[in-house]
């Protein structure tokens, strides 16, 4: 019971659990105070006190997940022990551990990846999902327009492709090689246009507005799939919320 209690605890709380909100708000504030360190290029005392505090924390929030998995993954039995280190959100805590221990930092100074693995504790902010519920509504909406998203992801990169064998072509002497050529297309998809590397041609030029028209179709469509999906699932909610208000104010009445 007390391992079921536990997991109650470090699960996301639903609202009803208070004790499960102060420690999905507890481990909020230990996700943040870990990056803190990472907007400054000099290291002292007080940032190497942070990292390992939160360090500590991260550790001992991952090893009472991985003591109760098989609450998470119900019906495996030892089985969720196994798994449990190998889904997302663990691999993902364990890579914004590994750079906070000293050791394992030491020995990564003699490859000359420190640089790297300091960059790697920006993976902490994926944590952060876990304990929000607007990460959650994210997800969901993410998960029910996938279809649609991965046929606009499949459109934009044929496009590019597309654009970039064009431009290519037209202008080679503009760029040096294909990848500078699927650079462009994409910068010129996403109407940013950085002007590092431009066509010269009036041919180019004129492929160059026709990409940007289309680039701005393109690109907002996502917003659009994305909005209509957060709008449905906020519907969900209040629809949810609703049900279970009536829910309660039938009861008195049924007794």
């Amino acid at each position: 019971m007390i391992r079921k209690r536990i997991y109650e605890i470090i699960e996301k709380s639903n609202g009803n659990d208070r004790l499960s909100s102060i420690y999905d708000i507890f481990m909020i504030i230990m996700i943040s105070l870990s990056l803190v360190p990472l907007a400054f290029k000099e290291e002292n005392d007080l940032f190497r006190i942070i990292d390992l505090s939160t360090a500590a924390v991260f550790i001992l929030d991952y090893g009472l997940r991985w003591m109760t998995a098989d609450y998470r993954y119900q019906k495996r039995g030892y089985a969720s022990f196994i798994m449990y280190p190998f889904s997302f959100m663990a691999i993902i805590d364990l890579v914004s551990i590994l750079p906070s221990l000293r050791v394992i930092n030491d020995s990564f100074k003699i490859l000359r990846i420190l640089r790297m693995m300091r960059a790697l504790r920006v993976f902490r902010v994926f944590k952060a999902v876990r304990y929000s519920k607007s990460f959650e509504i994210i997800g969901n909406v993410l998960h029910s327009s996938k279809n649609s998203l991965s046929a606009v992801c499949v459109l934009a990169g044929g496009y590019i492709l597309i654009s970039a064998l064009i431009i290519f072509n037209v202008e080679p002497d503009s760029f040096h090689d294909f990848f500078d050529a699927v650079y462009w297309a994409t910068v010129s998809l996403t109407t940013v246009g950085y002007g590092d590397i431009y066509p010269v041609s009036t041919m180019g030029r004129l492929i160059t507005m026709i990409s940007s028209i289309f680039g701005i179709a393109i690109v907002a469509l996502p917003a659009g799939i994305i909005t209509a999906g957060y709008m449905s699932e906020l519907d969900k909610i209040r629809q949810s919320k609703n049900k279970s208000k009536d829910d309660s104010e039938d009861d008195p009445e049924e007794k």
